[in-house]
C-alpha cells in the first residue's frame, strides 16, 4: 500500500480565496499526513471588489488590490500548508446587469481552450498528482471564471497523459481520479436546527430556500477533517479583503461545526481506477496500487474516439423535487428567508462551498 508521503493532490480553482473556501480543512489534513498538497488558481483576483466593509476605503488596497491579493494567497497557503501555483491568467469580472455586458477581452473565460489547457497540462505534469479536485459542470456557481475552471481541468485531466497532447509542456502524467467541490445542504439543515437549538437566528436560512431551486449534486465521498476547521477558519481570514472576519462565515461556533458535521464532501466525476462508494478518501483504490506513479506514466486505455476508458463516470444531478414548498414557482428572485434585507447566498456565494 503506498504511504502517504508517495501522494500527491492537486486542488484547481479560479480564484485566490476559493481555496479557502472549497475543501481547505481537506487540503490540510492531507497535508498534516505528509500528502503532497498543490494549490492552482487560475486567475489573480484582480477585478474582485473588496468584500471586507472595513478595508474597502483603504488607499493601499486600492492602489494595488492584485498585489494584496497576491499576499493574501500566500499567506493563507502558508496556513494550510500547501504549495501554491498561479496559472497566471486575467480575472474575467462578475458580469452584471440586463443584458448582461461583455467580458472584458483577454480574460480567463475567453481565452483560447487550448491555450488554458496547455497552461494546467504543464502544471500537472510538473507536480505529478493522482488526484485532482476542482468544480462542477456549473462552476459550483455561475461565475464565468469557475466555469472555465471546471472546463479546463476536465481537459487537461483528458490531455495530461497523452504523449501526442502539448509535446512541449512535459513528460506526459495522467491523473487517476477527479472530483468537484461538494457542498451538502444537509448540513446547512444540521447547523441552522443546532443554532436554532441554541437561541440564534439560523444563518443558512438563505441558502437552504435557494438550493431548493437547484438540482441536488450527487456526493460520493466525505472526508472527516473536524480538527482542521480552525486552520480552514485561519486561511479564510487570510484573505482579508474578501472576508469580513466578523462577519457570516464564523456565525457557527467552530465546536458546533464540529459536533454536527465534522466532514467536508466531494463529487466523484472521473475515476481511471475501481471504486467502492461511499468513499471517505480522495484516494481510496490509489492507496491499493502497488506503484501509483507508473500507473500514472503508463499511457492510459482510450476508446476509439480517443475518450479515456473509465472505471468509474459521475452521475447526474438529482432533479428538483417540484412539489416541495417554495420550488413550484422555480422563481430566480433573491431569497430572504431570515429576514435580514439581502440575499446571502447571492452575496457571498463566491466564497463557499
Amino acid at each position: 500500500m503506498t504511504t502517504p508521503q508517495g501522494l500527491r493532490l492537486m486542488a484547481v480553482h479560479a480564484h485566490p480565496d476559493d481555496e479557502s473556501s472549497k475543501g481547505a480543512a481537506t487540503s490540510a489534513r492531507y497535508a498534516s499526513e505528509g500528502v503532497d498538497v498543490r494549490v492552482v488558481s487560475c486567475t489573480g483576483g484582480e477585478r474582485g471588489d473588496i468584500l471586507n466593509d472595513k478595508l474597502k476605503d483603504d488607499a493601499d488596497i486600492l492602489r494595488d488590490i492584485s498585489g494584496v491579493r497576491r499576499r493574501e494567497m500566500a499567506r493563507a497557503a502558508e496556513v494550510l500548508g500547501v504549495s501554491h501555483t498561479w496559472l497566471g491568467f486575467a480575472d474575467s469580472g462578475l458580469p452584471e446587469g440586463d443584458p448582461l455586458p461583455p467580458l472584458p477581452e483577454g480574460c480567463f473565460a475567453l481565452e483560447p481552450l487550448t491555450v488554458t489547457t496547455e497552461a494546467l497540462v504543464r502544471v500537472i505534469r510538473e507536480f505529478r498528482p493522482h488526484v485532482l479536485t476542482t468544480y462542477d459542470e456549473n462552476g459550483g456557481y455561475p461565475h464565468p471564471d469557475h466555469i472555465q475552471t471546471h472546463v479546463v481541468t476536465m481537459a487537461a485531466f483528458r490531455a495530461a497523459g497523452d504523449p501526442a497532447a502539448y509535446p512541449h509542456a512535459g513528460e506526459p502524467w495522467q491523473p487517476l481520479k477527479v472530483y468537484y467541490n461538494g457542498w451538502s445542504p444537509e448540513r446547512m439543515e444540521r447547523l441552522d436546527e443546532a443554532m436554532v437549538e441554541a437561541g440564534h437566528e439560523p444563518p443558512y436560512a438563505d441558502w437552504r430556500a435557494n438550493l431548493r431551486r437547484r438540482p441536488r449534486r450527487v456526493l460520493t465521498t466525505r472526508i472527516r477533517c473536524a480538527e482542521h476547521f480552525p486552520q480552514r477558519d485561519d486561511a479564510l481570514r487570510a484573505h482579508a479583503t474578501q472576508v469580513d472576519p466578523d462577519g457570516h462565515w464564523f456565525a457557527v461556533p467552530l465546536e458546533v461545526q464540529q459536533r454536527v458535521w465534522p466532514t467536508e464532501e466531494f463529487e466523484l466525476a472521473r475515476s481511471l481506477v475501481p471504486v467502492d462508494l461511499p468513499e471517505d478518501d480522495l484516494f481510496a483504490g490509489i492507496r491499493e496500487l502497488a506503484d501509483p506513479d507508473e500507473v500514472c506514466r503508463r499511457a492510459p486505455e482510450r476508446d476509439a474516439d480517443g475518450e479515456l476508458v473509465l472505471a468509474y463516470e459521475g452521475q447526474p444531478p438529482l432533479p428538483v423535487d417540484e412539489d416541495a414548498p417554495d420550488v413550484a414557482a422555480r422563481s430566480t428572485e433573491p431569497q430572504d428567508a431570515d429576514g435580514d434585507g439581502q440575499d446571502d447566498m447571492r452575496s457571498e456565494e463566491g466564497h463557499a462551498g
